[in-house]
C-alpha cells in the first residue's frame, strides 16, 4: 500500500498542529493554561500558583501569547492575562484527559517522551 503523497495544505496542516502541541508540551505551560481556565491572573498569582520565579512564568506566558493562545491587557501597573480561546482550550484538555485515561501509563512510560524524558525545570507543580 502506497502512502498519499503530501501536498503543501497536508504538510501546512500537520506543522500547525505539531507547533500547537509543542506549545502544550511544558508542564508550567498547561499549569498556566489550567489555572487561566478559571479566570482572568496577573503575573503575581501565576508565580504563586506554579511556584516558580516571575521571570519564567513571564517567559511561558510570551511563548503562549506568541502562539495565541492567550492575551494580556493592562490593569494599573500589572497585566492580566486570559485564555484567548477558553472554550476551544478546555475542550482540548477535556479530549486529553480521555486519551490519557485510555492510553493509560503508556505516555508517561514512553521511551522517547514519558516521564523520564522531562528535565527537572519541566517538572509539574
Amino acid at each position: 500500500m502506497t502512502q498519499p503523497e503530501r501536498t503543501p495544505e497536508v504538510v501546512d496542516g500537520l506543522t500547525a498542529a505539531a507547533c500547537l502541541f509543542h506549545g502544550f508540551s511544558d508542564p508550567t505551560r498547561l499549569a498556566i493554561l489550567r489555572h487561566l481556565a478559571l479566570g482572568e491572573h496577573r503575573v503575581v498569582d501565576l508565580t504563586a500558583h506554579v511556584g516558580l520565579a516571575q521571570s519564567t512564568v513571564s517567559k511561558h506566558l510570551a511563548c503562549l501569547r506568541d502562539c495565541g493562545l492567550v492575551t494580556s491587557r493592562p490593569e494599573g501597573r500589572a497585566s492580566v492575562f486570559s485564555l484567548t480561546h477558553p472554550e476551544a482550550t478546555m475542550r482540548l484538555f477535556a479530549t486529553a484527559d480521555q486519551l490519557l485515561e485510555a492510553t493509560g501509563e503508556a505516555v508517561v512510560l514512553c521511551e522517547n517522551y514519558g516521564a523520564a524524558t522531562l528535565r527537572d525545570d519541566e517538572a509539574a507543580p
